[in-house]
């Protein structure tokens, strides 16, 4: 089946023709990292702008990077959630808007479970059923994937994403956005196991499979305040305001990056020990990493590290399909496709799943 999917849960604009499930014909992404970036994040109102703007430009490059005559395409898939609601209501009119005009079938498509089958549009080799830990900037859950069309989870993060606490921690150290490749950048070369001081690892003993990341990110502020003798500034609304501002003559490059090294070996570790808790009580011998927060290397390493050690084979999508993209959509639309499982075009947006 050929299939059109759509991408617009949040800040990538992005479209995708995907031949029966794996063979990736062209994938387009636009992204707005640069229009967001002065905020320190994404701002709602403008990033569903910028998908209105270039909605067909994508949907159309994505066709002629697939050489396709429109009327080819035999299903739609799009995103309907979860993400920013004003996002996904672009992407969802251009879809049905293709669905009516070529008179074909449309899903509305779990963004979440699009990243679980990323990984199968580059290998034929992963069974069912595998555990898959999904972390990303919305996003930490756990998911046990017994079969294409039942997929279970099993853990979630309690209070902030793992994505959302890597950007908070680069805000406040005065990192930029997005945060994650910040952190990782400012912590390559530091051993965390030669810094004085850790930062907790909420809920990593014992047998719980939920996440929590507010804690960490609370201890960051606490030690930044207290090592540079920082104080919040009250006028500002919430704590997670640059404490550290670029170019601080008080402040070392190395002293950052070791604040950056810790934390990224903190939110590692757990990530890591979740996943690998929920691989073996459920019995399945691959781990699927997906997600935005799986490009970072400090998290590949660990995992990979622990894989060889358990023997549980950890399978990770290549960077490009880590990130948003409508290849994945489109992946995981042919499931449902082809399993007869489509939408009426009243369909709407859901911007939690």
């Amino acid at each position: 089946m050929l299939v059109l999917a759509i991408e617009t849960s949040c800040d990538e604009t992005a479209a995708s023709v995907v031949l029966d499930g794996t063979g990736v014909l062209s994938s387009v992404v636009v992204s707005q990292i640069d229009a967001h970036k002065k905020y320190g994040g994404v701002v709602p109102e403008l990033a569903s702008r910028k998908h209105v703007e270039a909605i067909s430009i994508v949907i159309e490059e994505a066709l002629v990077r697939a050489d396709l005559d429109p009327r080819k395409i035999e299903g739609i898939g799009v995103t309907r959630g979860p993400g920013l609601i004003g996002s996904l209501l672009v992407g969802i009119a251009a879809a049905k808007g293709m669905a009516l005009a070529l008179n074909r079938p449309i899903c509305g498509v779990n963004h979440l479970h699009g990243h679980l089958f990323a990984a199968h549009l580059e290998r034929d080799d992963i069974r069912f059923p595998f555990v898959g830990l999904v972390v990303s900037g919305g996003h930490t859950n756990l998911y046990h994937v017994k079969g294409p069309l039942d997929i279970e989870l099993i853990g979630k993060t309690r209070d902030d994403a793992a994505g959302e606490a890597f950007d908070k921690v680069a805000k406040l150290l005065g990192l930029g956005y997005p945060g994650g490749v910040a952190i990782e950048q400012w912590a390559k070369g530091i051993d965390p196991a030669s810094l004085s001081f850790r930062f907790p690892r909420a809920l990593a003993e014992g047998n719980d499979l939920d996440f929590s990341f507010s804690g960490m990110k609370t201890a960051v502020l606490r030690h930044v305040q207290e090592r540079f003798e920082l104080s919040r500034n009250k006028t500002k609304p919430g704590s997670f305001h640059p404490l550290i501002e670029p170019g601080a003559t008080d402040v070392t490059d190395h002293a950052i990056g070791s604040i950056a090294a810790a934390f990224q070996d903190a939110v590692t570790e757990v990530l890591a020990i979740k996943a690998f808790r929920a691989a073996r009580r459920w019995g399945v011998n691959q781990l699927l990493v997906c997600g935005g927060v799986a490009a970072n290397s400090a998290l590949r390493t660990r995992v990979t590290a622990m894989s060889d050690e358990l023997g549980i084979e950890a399978i990770f999508p290549s960077l490009a399909l880590c990130t948003d993209n409508a290849a994945m959509i489109a992946a995981r639309a042919d499931m449902l496709l082809t399993s007869g499982i489509t939408d009426n075009v009243g369909f709407g947006a859901k911007s939690r799943w």
